[in-house]
């Protein structure tokens, strides 16, 4: 390969969005092309036609290069599509997840994975890059299924928001295999469906006080 080819200084510059968006379409390319073991910056940035100091200024390691290129893949929340019920918006979006899994996305994530479970402070990098999407876009799904009545806003809190994604995630880290789109939709039928239809468990308050007589336990 010649010097002319590989360096950057005789191409056109690039800056800001452009550059950044370029670095990440390449992190995609290399993880589709080689995988994530295989993946380095200096490949990322030959791809590119970037310096590897572009890529260094912006990230760190390959492993928050390699995060921030999957959210880049991912759907803007409110560009999801509205198919005017939950159950629907739910398939469309689990369906959407299970596609993300199966591509260069998913090889990332087990990368990701293998390589922070001997190192902690890898863990908490990548914990650190975290944008919670998944979370992000099934609160956009039941959002919309609140403001038709379908559901209670009770129902699409806290945990119960990232369920649906973290069942996708299991069966794809731990079987090895493609999601099939059985899965998904008993996911959706048996799962969040019937979850977001009913409001969360609240425990009464407790109290030490002294024991109820009769005129309350009969309500008055």
């Amino acid at each position: 390969m010649s010097v002319e080819s590989t360096d950057h200084r005789k191409r056109p510059r690039r800056r800001g969005e452009a550059l950044v968006n370029a670095i990440l379409e390449a992190t995609i390319e290399e993880l589709a092309e080689h995988g994530y073991a295989a993946l380095t910056m200096e490949g990322v940035a030959e791809r590119a036609r970037a310096s590897k100091a572009s890529l260094y200024r912006r990230w760190t390691s390959r492993s928050t290069l390699v995060m921030d290129a999957v959210y880049h893949l991912l759907p803007n929340p409110s560009d999801i599509p509205d198919t005017g019920e939950l159950r629907g918006d739910l398939l469309v979006l689990l369906r959407q997840t299970a596609q993300t899994l199966s591509g260069p996305a998913g090889a990332a994530l087990r990368g990701l994975l293998g390589e922070a479970l001997p190192y902690p402070e890898h863990a908490v990098e990548i914990r650190s890059r975290s944008q919670g999407m998944g979370r992000q876009m099934m609160a956009e799904v039941t959002r919309r299924a609140v403001a038709r009545g379908e559901i209670p806003a009770e129902a699409a809190v806290g945990p119960r928001l990232e369920v649906g994604q973290a069942l996708l995630r299991n069966h794809f880290l731990f079987r090895l295999e493609p999601i099939p789109d059985s899965l998904v939709v008993e996911i959706v039928d048996t799962v969040l469906v019937p979850l977001f239809h009913t409001v969360p468990y609240t425990p009464p308050h407790s109290t030490r006080g002294p024991a109820p007589g009769p005129a309350s336990e009969l309500g008055a």
